[in-house]
């Protein structure tokens, strides 16, 4: 049963006569994990990779070692060469607060908060649809007039909304004609 293929089949033919003592299986198995793994890298590290891998004795038997004119010659971790393939998982979300300010010492609100929210007096938060202004011309005139609606944010929202912005942001405002003056004052609300 061959594994080789394409693209792979020439990775393993460059190897040369190193893997070809081994199945190919195994040879596929090092072709696909040698950019993640640097041989010159510590023991510590070289051994967690070795516990984390589904592959390891095929995988670590064909690797060649240091001084090998195959061993890559970057010098890293196995970290900084997976944190590109997994984003989702080694990032973690920031809420970008500021707690001490430069000038006056004070805590500041997160911009992209007070630009895409809008708080009510209530201590609701309401926002635009996502994608409300994104390629209108593929959309249907029924799903336009859905995202151009209003929507409420949950409770969990609006507390993590509250905590971004400063006592500024939540203060009543009066405006002439305001469309959301109903809004405002709500009875028997509790957020």
């Amino acid at each position: 049963m061959a594994l080789c293929c394409g693209p792979l089949r020439a990775a393993c033919a460059r190897t040369g006569s190193l893997l070809r003592q081994w199945p190919q299986s195994a040879a596929a198995t090092a072709a696909l994990l040698r950019p993640l793994v640097n041989p010159c890298m510590s023991g510590n590290i070289r051994h967690l990779w070795a516990l984390s891998s589904p592959l390891t004795r095929s995988a670590q038997r064909v690797l060649p070692q240091a001084g090998h004119p195959l061993a890559p010659t970057h010098s890293g971790t196995i970290l900084s060469s997976v944190t590109s393939l997994l984003p989702s998982i080694l990032q973690h979300p920031s809420r970008k607060i500021t707690y001490v300010s430069v000038r006056k010492g004070k805590r500041k609100s997160v911009r992209s908060v007070t630009k895409r929210f809008m708080r009510l007096h209530c201590g609701l938060w309401i926002r635009r649809k996502a994608g409300y202004k994104k390629k209108l011309w593929k959309k249907k005139a029924a799903r336009k007039k859905r995202l151009r609606e209003i929507v409420f944010c949950n409770k969990t929202q609006s507390k993590l909304l509250d905590k971004m912005t400063s006592p500024f942001w939540k203060r009543r405002n009066w405006y002439v004609n305001d469309p959301y003056q109903k809004y405002h004052d709500r009875t028997n609300l509790k957020v």
